[in-house]
């Protein structure tokens, strides 16, 4: 009996070579590598890949030259797929809702990199009530001036985390309660979160979260505001939002950039409405915001959140799994859209 077919977009894997061998043994696979997004539609419109029962893409950055997954991608992929199988834990690079039109499951891998993404939010959040960011820019400088200016005014505008403040988080799935965790371990800070459901319990009583139905309520009391909640293809923290925070809150961003108007938010750092921000992401990466690189208040990295070598390991291995096990259960490990396909709400 034929195996299934899989086709394997991008680069070899790096890391998870015994479990890849198991996949190469269950699965015949075939190989994309680097194509242009016009090759790969004339690939699919000759069925050079044959009729394939799964995607499998092991890394974040590879396969990204077919540009996005839309209607036109997904339209031309073979009635056999039936799961597509992605590294990083952001999907608003591929239509979910159109590839479950189609029945196929889309499966990110956020959980591989959960940990690092919420080691980079607790970076962030010290950075915005610390301001340590002013301090290094300034050292690093080799300027006496710009050292002995942060060496004078950065105390009276910096404070401890732990020192009272509540952090509110925007999408309290798994990342968002890690960070939880993290915060209310190390700095004690009161959490607050916002989320299309209030989550049972036993997830909010290790870390005392309260629950916030109305984003607006949350942004009136929190003293720093963390976004951690996926692209679903708006504005979250437009002008109108970004007013109704607290006055001198602090602003996190590690979800995506297109979450939070720029204007708006250099405009609200400006009079002072925020006090500070730390960005991960950015609304036209990898362009960023002049305005808000020049602000001794606001720090910015390159979208590192998720990118360490430990998050990589663990994207490649999790797309496997993932393919692995719904052959297997018919049942994904981190399905996205299933819920959205009829009859496939618990997958």
């Amino acid at each position: 009996m034929a195996r299934p077919i899989v086709l394997h977009l991008g680069d070899d894997i790096r890391w998870n070579h015994d479990l890849y061998k198991e996949f190469e043994s269950n699965f015949e696979v075939r190989r994309s590598y680097s194509m242009s997004r016009a090759e790969f539609i004339q690939a699919l419109k000759n069925k050079t890949f044959g009729d394939f029962y799964a995607m499998y893409r092991p890394f974040w950055n590879t396969g990204g030259e077919m540009g996005n997954w839309d209607n036109e991608l997904i339209s031309l992929l073979p009635k056999s797929c039936k799961i597509y199988a992605s590294a990083g834990a952001g999907f608003d690079w591929v239509d979910t809702e159109c590839l479950a039109r189609r029945g196929i499951i889309y499966c990110n891998a956020a959980a591989a990199c959960t940990e690092s993404v919420a080691d980079a939010a607790i970076w962030l959040i010290l950075s915005v009530f610390r301001l340590f960011s002013w301090s290094a820019i300034a050292a690093r400088s080799g300027d006496p001036e710009q050292f002995m200016d942060a060496n004078r005014n950065l105390a009276p505008v910096s404070r401890n985390p732990n020192a009272g403040f509540s952090l509110g988080i925007i999408g309290f799935g798994r990342i968002g309660q890690r960070i939880a965790k993290k915060a209310h371990a190390a700095f004690d800070m009161r959490i607050l979160y916002n989320d299309v459901v209030q989550m049972p319990r036993e997830v909010e009583a290790p870390v005392n979260a309260t629950f916030h139905k109305d984003m607006d309520t949350l942004l009136a009391e929190a003293d720093c505001v963390l976004v951690a909640t996926p692209f679903a293809g708006g504005t979250l923290l437009n002008a109108e939002k970004i007013q109704k925070m607290k006055q001198g809150a602090r602003l996190v961003n590690i979800a995506r950039g297109k979450l939070v108007d720029e204007d708006a938010l250099v405009a609200a750092l400006k009079s002072g409405q925020i006090s500070a921000a730390g960005l991960d992401v950015h609304f036209n990466e990898p362009h960023v915001s002049q305005e808000l690189i020049g602000m001794k208040r606001v720090e910015v990295l390159s979208h590192n959140a998720g990118a360490s070598l430990d998050s990589h390991v663990g994207f490649e291995r999790l797309g496997i799994e993932n393919i692995l096990q719904f052959s297997q259960t018919g049942k994904a490990i981190s399905p996205v859209n299933a819920h959205l396909i009829p009859g496939r709400a618990n997958l």
